[in-house]
């Protein structure tokens, strides 16, 4: 009888490790800018991460929106094979100026990148990444929000454009959102072969890591597996030991 039980508690358990995990990935599988921040009023450039959280149905389509009211003067897509990018200019209701003193009357709005073909599609379990320059970088705000439409092969769309609130949980489609510091207080460093101007985030400090992040997860769903192991046996050993 103790040892259906214990098979039981077993049974219980790894379903709870099993959902668990499960939640987990669901939590982390966001539409999301890296590097998180970047100096005000420089260049740098930025990756939009797209992972595919649908079992059956591949992406087929980002669609990217710019902060119009902090607009950028300069924005450059970088080629990802088998996907076509397009940078839709917006007119300016005000003009702003370059970083060569330029007056620029229209500006990058949304950028699409779109699937050439089925076999280039984000599968189920896969991601991409899409890198984008950008700058100057707005020095009147403190971030910058890219709201972004993931479109799926069965037609379904998953809108990421819910912002963010201090002190509040994390909403179910959060905005990607590049923060602004003032410049100098970022690290940051140059990236190579990148041309004059340019920056790249430096990476963050280890101590600075999610403490969600996957081999995290992992070594402690292992923990809870083999401590359960370990139960399992010692009542093992206890059912078939010598009887007084």
């Amino acid at each position: 009888m103790r040892s259906a039980g214990v098979r039981r508690a077993g049974v219980l358990a790894l379903g709870a490790v099993i959902g668990a995990v499960g939640f987990a990935s669901a939590a982390s599988a966001h539409v999301t800018v890296s590097p998180t921040s970047a100096p005000q009023g420089g260049y740098t450039v930025i990756t939009f991460r797209v992972p595919t959280e649908s079992a059956t149905a591949s992406t087929t389509k980002l669609d990217v929106y710019l902060d119009m009211t902090h607009p950028v003067a300069s924005v450059n897509v970088q080629q990802v094979p088998g996907w076509t990018a397009t940078v839709k200019q917006q007119k300016l209701p005000t003009p702003i100026k370059d970083d060569d003193g330029n007056t620029v009357t229209s500006a990058a709005g949304e950028i699409v990148w779109t699937a050439n073909s089925a076999a280039s599609a984000i599968h189920p379990g896969q991601f991409q990444q899409f890198p984008v320059q950008l700058g100057p970088l707005p020095a009147n705000t403190s971030s910058m929000a890219f709201k972004a439409l993931q479109t799926y092969s069965d037609g379904s769309i998953v809108r990421w454009i819910d912002t963010p609130v201090a002190g509040q949980p994390e909403p179910d489609h959060p905005t990607p959102i590049l923060t602004l510091t003032k410049a100098g207080t970022d690290g940051t460093a140059s990236a190579p072969g990148a041309s004059a101007g340019v920056t790249v985030a430096a990476p963050a400090p280890a101590a600075a890591a999610k403490p969600n992040n996957t081999w995290g997860i992992v070594g402690a769903l292992l923990g809870l597996i083999g401590a359960l192991l370990g139960g399992l046996a010692y009542a093992r050993s206890r059912n078939t030991g010598p009887q007084g």
